[in-house]
């Protein structure tokens, strides 16, 4: 089946270009307007290790002791991060529990789910956005060193169908819509093995249990330069500046396939606008620090921030991106 997703490229640079601006003015922390809580709990979609896991304990680094006393990473993976969305919403609306989960939570789900726990529309209030990155197509040891690129893994997987099994951190998440429009673009008898969260997946792809995984670039690089996988492809409209020798999928024929992760702070639904807000400001400040952006860059990650306006249009336009995508080719988690 033919799989296309043509992303709203100027809705995104302009979005992505605001989120550089506001992150290099190195934003002052705000003078709160609300109470800040006694202590600050987030709630991660991914486990320990994880990226969304790593933003939320950068972020949490740079919230204590100046937007209050204690920030709790709260680790809740699994259900490709349903189980923290279901969370968030039995938590408390006071401005003591966000949610840092992948933009796919609001984005991707809607579509790709016949029933949700939860209503994106209702249930999660956008605070701001969070980090950027690309993601990458990984082979491990259980494919041949004589595969190099996409059109070769393509051959060997077609070849190899009892092999051609192909993890993601989870199901609907969109390392594992960017396999699916890849691998049934191709007309590939692939398997999709899910897992609850990357760093699971990334040990049963070094240890040849599966064959190929696409996660964030940024988990993907140290293995590599240790030799213990290799990748392929990475999904941006250019080379990536942390893998500049891997070329992208777009250079290898697949024009289409543009795709970066991003990741989102959220709020109960229930949440006052004016602790939104307030809440918005400390993050967006959080997220402008020389350290926070240095260390983001360890992981191949881009800090971004946004007002919540701005994080909602940016979730409006990627649903009509891609609802086409997933209705249209028939791709479902249930």
């Amino acid at each position: 089946m033919n799989v296309h997703f043509h992303p709203r490229r100027t809705f995104l640079s302009q979005a992505s270009g605001l989120a550089a601006g506001l992150v290099a003015s190195g934003l002052p922390w705000p003078a709160s307007a609300q109470p800040a809580p006694d202590q600050l709990s987030i709630l991660c979609t991914g486990p320990a290790g994880s990226i969304p896991d790593i933003v939320a304990r950068r972020v949490a680094e740079q919230l204590t002791g100046r937007h209050t006393r204690n920030v709790l990473v709260d680790n809740r993976p699994g259900a490709a991060g349903q189980i923290a969305v279901n969370a968030l919403k039995a938590a408390p609306a006071d401005g003591s529990v966000v949610l840092l989960a992948q933009g796919a939570i609001a984005t991707v789900y809607p579509y790709l789910y016949a029933r949700l726990a939860y209503d994106p529309a209702l249930d999660l209030r956008p605070v701001s956005l969070a980090g950027e990155m690309t993601l990458g197509l990984a082979v491990g040891p259980a494919v041949p060193q004589t595969v190099t690129n996409v059109q070769e893994l393509v051959t060997w997987m077609r070849r190899n169908p009892r092999l051609a099994n192909v993890g993601s951190p989870g199901t609907g998440t969109v390392p594992h819509l960017l396999e699916a429009m890849l691998f049934h673009a191709e007309g590939l008898p692939w398997q999709h093995v899910m897992y609850a969260g990357g760093p699971p997946a990334l040990v049963d792809l070094m240890g040849g249990q599966i064959a190929a995984l696409v996660l964030p670039e940024g988990l993907l690089r140290q293995h590599r330069a240790a030799g213990r996988l290799r990748v392929l492809a990475t999904s941006g409209a250019r080379r990536s500046a942390y893998l500049p020798d891997v070329p992208s999928l777009a250079e290898q024929g697949y024009r289409d396939l543009i795709v970066r992760e991003w990741f989102a702070f959220f709020m109960p639904g229930r949440t006052p606008p004016a602790v939104v807000e307030n809440t918005s400001q400390v993050l967006r400040a959080a997220l402008a620090q020389p350290q926070l952006v240095a260390a983001y860059a360890e992981f191949g990650m881009q800090a971004a921030s946004s007002t919540p306006a701005e994080l909602a249009a940016r979730i409006s336009a990627e649903q009509r991106d891609w609802e086409p995508v997933i209705r249209g080719n028939s791709i479902r988690a249930d």
